[in-house]
C-alpha cells in the first residue's frame, strides 16, 4: 500500500493537522513509516565505521521519531475521536508497530555496534546524561531480549504483538460497554437529593438524545452525582452496578482478555529471566522489585488500618444499619460529612467555572516558574470544544499544547496527558518547543451556563496540568530522558503536587470567585472545606491500596491453575479494603484501564500513586514553610525536578531538591492519619 506525500501523518510537524487527519491515512502512512526506520536501524547496524555517539546512539534514537509521532497522533484521536473506521485502522496497524519496535534489540548487529561503542574512550568520556542514556539503553536491549538465542528472540516478538493487540481491544471494549449503558428516569420526583447541576446536565443528556425526561450515563461527573446525593437507592444500585459490571460479559467481556493478557506478561517475564512480571517492571523504577512495592502497600496499609475501621464504624453509626451496601456508601458519607462539616461541596461549584479555574491555574504556574501562558488561535484541533496555549519564559517558547476537558460518545472516560513532540536544547544552541496535551471529562457547560466543577475536579485539572509542567519545562538534551519519560512511581510527584495549591486561599483567591458576583470563597466556606479535608481519608487511602494490592497480586502471586478467574481472585485482594460486603459479579478489573489498556501500562505499578502522594506531600513542606508562592522554592523545584526529567536517579532528584531522603510522616499527616 502506498504513501503519497500528501499523507499529513507522513512528516508531520510541530502544527499537526488534526482537521485533515484521516482513518483512510492510517495504515499506509504507518507502514511507510515502519519501512524506513528498518532502513535507518539495518544503515546503523551495517556501518563499517568505527561506532561513534552520532552515528550509533543518537541515529538510533532518531531513528523512530517519525514513526512515534505518528503513531501517537492516531492513538490519541483514537481516545478523542474515535470513528469505526480509525478504530479498525488503529487496530490493524498496532501489532505491526509493537512487532517493529520488538524487533529493534534483537537485531544482532545492532547490539553489537551499540557494546562496541560502550567500549570506546569517547563512551567513556561523555556527559552524566549521555552517559546514562547509554547505560540504560544498553539495559533496555538486554530487558527486551538481546541477548536470547533466535527461537527465544521470535517468541518475545509473538508476545508483545499479541499483548498490543490483547490490551487494545480491552480499552476499545470498555469504551463500547460504556457508551451501551443509559438510564432515563421520566418521573422528576425519582430525582431527589440530586442537586441542580447534575439535574440540569441529566436534562441536557436526554435533549441531546432527543429522550423526554433525564438521561444518566456512566461517565464520571453522571456516575458521581447519582452516587452521592440521589436519594432513589433502586437506581444508585443499578448505577453502581453497571459502572462496577462493564466489560465482564456477554461480547464486550473483558474477563478471558485479562486472563490472556496476565499470562502472556508472565511468559514474557520467565522468558527474560525474571521470576514475575512485576520484577521484570519495577528493576528500573524506584521500587526495584514486586516484592519491595507489595512491603511498601502493606507497611501503608498497616499504618491505616485502625482510622480506617473507625470510619466504616462511624458511618454505620451514622446511617443507623448495621451493614451498607457499596451504593449506599457514597450517600451517607456525603450526609456525614454534611452533618459534620455543615459542608456541601456543592456550595464550592459557583467558585470553579471552568475558564476562571484554567487562567488561575496558568496564574499558578507562572508565580511559581516564572513562565507565562497565552492562547494561541487558528491551530487545527480535533474538536471544537478543544482549546491551545502556549507557554514562554521570556522570549523563548518552551512548548504548545491542547486542552480537551468534556466528555463525549466517541472520547475514552478519566484524565490524562500526553506528549506528541519532546523538545529542548539542541546542539546548535537553540531550544526546540515541546508539544503536548491535557484531557479530562469533568462536569460540561449546559446550555448559556458557564461549565461549573465540584472542586475535586479542579484538583483533576491541576493534575493533569502538572504532568504537562513535566513535559514542557524539561531541559533535557537527550530526547529519551526528557520530561515525564521517568520512573512511573516517580512522575505522579510533579503532578500529584500540584493539587496542594487547590487547598491553600493565596492560590485559589486567583481564580476561584462566584461566577456571577465575582467573590472569592467566603472564609467561613473555605475554612469547612479545609477541615473537611481529611474526612474519610483512611477510606480513600485504603481504596487506593486495594487496587494496589490487587494489581501487585495479579503480577506476582497469581496462579491462573491455583487461582482460577483472575477477576474474582481480584475481588478477593480488593474486599479487605472495601468499606463494604463486595458482591459476588463485582468485575471493576473489567474496566480497569490502568493495569490492560496498554501493554504495561500501570501493571505492577499502581502503587506509584501512593508512592508518589509520600513524595508530593514531603515536597510540599518545603513550599509550605518557606511560602505557598515563594519563587526561590518554585524556581528550584522546576531547576531540580520538572526541568531534570530523567537525566539523573529519581531518588537522587528528590535529595537535590530536599536536602534529605523522603518521609511518609508528611502524607499521614496531611491526611490526618496519625494519633490525634
Amino acid at each position: 500500500m502506498s504513501a503519497p506525500a500528501d499523507n499529513p501523518l507522513i512528516d508531520l510537524g510541530f502544527e499537526i493537522p488534526f482537521d485533515t487527519i484521516d482513518a483512510s491515512h492510517v495504515e499506509p502512512a504507518v507502514d511507510h513509516l515502519i519501512a524506513e526506520v528498518k532502513a535507518a536501524i539495518a544503515r546503523i547496524g551495517a556501518l563499517e565505521d568505527p561506532p561513534t555517539y552520532a552515528n550509533t546512539l543518537e541515529a538510533l534514537e532518531q531513528a523512530a521519531e517519525p514513526l512515534e509521532r505518528a503513531v501517537g497522533v492516531v492513538g490519541h484521536l483514537e481516545s478523542v475521536r474515535t470513528t469505526e473506521a480509525l478504530r479498525a485502522a488503529y487496530n490493524v496497524v498496532r501489532p505491526r508497530v509493537s512487532e517493529l519496535y520488538s524487533s529493534i534489540p534483537l537485531d544482532p548487529r545492532l547490539y553489537r555496534r551499540l557494546v562496541a561503542f560502550s567500549e570506546t574512550s569517547e563512551a567513556a568520556a561523555l556527559d552524566p546524561t549521555r552517559r546514562r542514556f547509554l547505560d540504560k539503553e544498553l539495559r533496555s536491549f538486554r530487558r527486551n531480549g538481546a541477548d536470547l538465542d533466535d527461537a527465544g528472540k521470535a517468541r518475545l516478538t509473538e508476545l508483545d504483538v499479541e499483548l498490543a493487540k490483547l490490551t487494545t481491544k480491552f480499552a476499545q471494549n470498555l469504551l463500547d460497554e460504556t457508551n451501551a449503558f443509559e438510564l432515563v428516569v421520566t418521573d422528576e420526583a425519582r430525582l431527589e437529593g440530586l442537586p441542580p447541576s447534575a439535574v440540569k446536565a441529566a436534562r441536557a443528556e436526554a435533549e441531546a438524545k432527543g429522550l423526554e425526561g433525564w438521561r444518566f450515563t456512566l461517565q464520571a461527573p453522571s456516575v458521581t452525582a447519582v452516587l452521592t446525593y440521589l436519594e432513589d437507592a433502586a437506581i444508585r444500585e443499578q448505577v453502581w452496578q453497571a459502572y462496577n459490571t462493564r466489560a465482564s460479559a456477554g461480547e464486550r467481556d473483558n474477563r478471558p482478555l485479562i486472563a490472556q493478557i496476565l499470562e502472556l506478561r508472565q511468559a514474557k517475564a520467565e522468558l527474560l529471566g525474571y521470576a514475575t512480571f512485576a520484577d521484570f517492571v519495577l528493576e528500573e523504577r524506584m521500587a526495584k522489585t514486586g516484592a519491595e512495592a507489595q512491603a511498601f502497600v502493606q507497611d501503608l496499609a498497616g499504618r491505616t488500618a485502625t482510622f480506617f475501621a473507625k470510619e466504616q464504624e462511624e458511618l454505620r453509626a451514622f446511617a443507623e444499619r448495621d451493614a451498607l451496601a457499596p451504593w449506599d456508601v457514597g450517600i451517607f458519607a456525603e450526609k456525614l460529612r454534611k452533618a459534620r462539616f455543615d459542608f456541601d461541596d456543592e456550595e464550592l461549584r459557583p467558585y470553579f467555572p471552568v475558564r476562571q479555574v484554567l487562567t488561575g491555574l496558568f496564574s499558578v504556574v507562572e508565580r511559581l516558574y516564572g513562565v507565562r501562558v497565552e492562547p494561541l488561535e487558528g491551530v487545527p484541533v480535533w474538536h471544537e470544544d478543544v482549546q491551545t496555549y502556549r507557554i514562554l519564559d521570556g522570549a523563548r517558547h518552551l512548548g504548545t499544547f491542547y486542552v480537551d476537558l468534556y466528555p463525549r460518545e466517541d472520547k475514552r472516560g478519566g484524565a490524562w496527558m500526553n506528549s506528541f513532540i519532546t523538545g529542548g536544547p539542541r546542539a546548535s544552541g537553540d531550544f526546540a518547543p515541546h508539544l503536548g496535551l491535557f484531557c479530562a471529562n469533568v462536569t460540561k457547560p449546559v446550555g448559556d451556563e458557564p461549565a461549573l466543577l465540584t472542586h475535586r475536579e479542579v484538583e483533576t485539572i491541576f493534575h493533569e496540568f502538572g504532568h504537562l509542567m513535566h513535559h514542557c519545562l524539561s531541559e533535557v538534551s537527550v530526547r529519551s530522558l526528557a520530561g515525564t519519560a521517568v520512573a512511573w512511581d516517580f512522575v505522579e510527584l510533579p503532578s500529584q503536587i500540584m493539587e496542594n495549591w487547590c487547598w491553600e486561599r493565596e492560590a485559589l483567591d486567583l481564580f476561584a470567585r462566584h461566577h456571577e458576583t465575582g467573590a472569592t470563597i467566603p472564609d467561613a466556606l473555605l475554612e469547612k472545606m479545609q477541615r473537611a479535608r481529611t474526612f474519610r481519608a483512611a477510606s480513600a487511602t485504603m481504596r487506593q491500596l486495594g487496587f494496589a494490592t490487587a494489581d501487585l497480586a495479579l503480577h506476582v502471586d497469581y496462579d491462573p491453575a491455583r487461582d482460577g478467574d483472575p477477576v474474582s481472585y481480584a475481588r478477593d485482594k480488593m474486599a479487605p479494603f472495601s468499606p463494604t460486603a463486595l458482591p459476588e459479579d463485582y468485575a471493576m478489573i473489567c474496566g480497569f484501564t490502568h493495569l490492560f489498556a496498554g501493554p504495561v501500562a500501570y501493571a505492577s505499578g499502581y502503587y506509584s500513586y501512593k508512592w508518589a502522594e509520600v513524595l508530593d506531600a514531603d515536597a510540599f513542606t518545603r513550599f509550605k514553610r518557606e511560602g505557598v508562592f515563594n519563587a526561590e522554592v518554585g524556581r528550584e523545584f522546576r531547576a531540580r525536578i520538572l526541568a531534570r526529567g530523567d537525566s539523573a536517579d529519581p531518588s537522587a532528584l528528590f535529595h537535590d531538591f530536599m536536602g534529605r531522603e523522603p518521609s511518609v510522616d508528611a502524607l499521614l499527616e496531611r491526611s490526618g492519619l496519625t494519633a490525634r
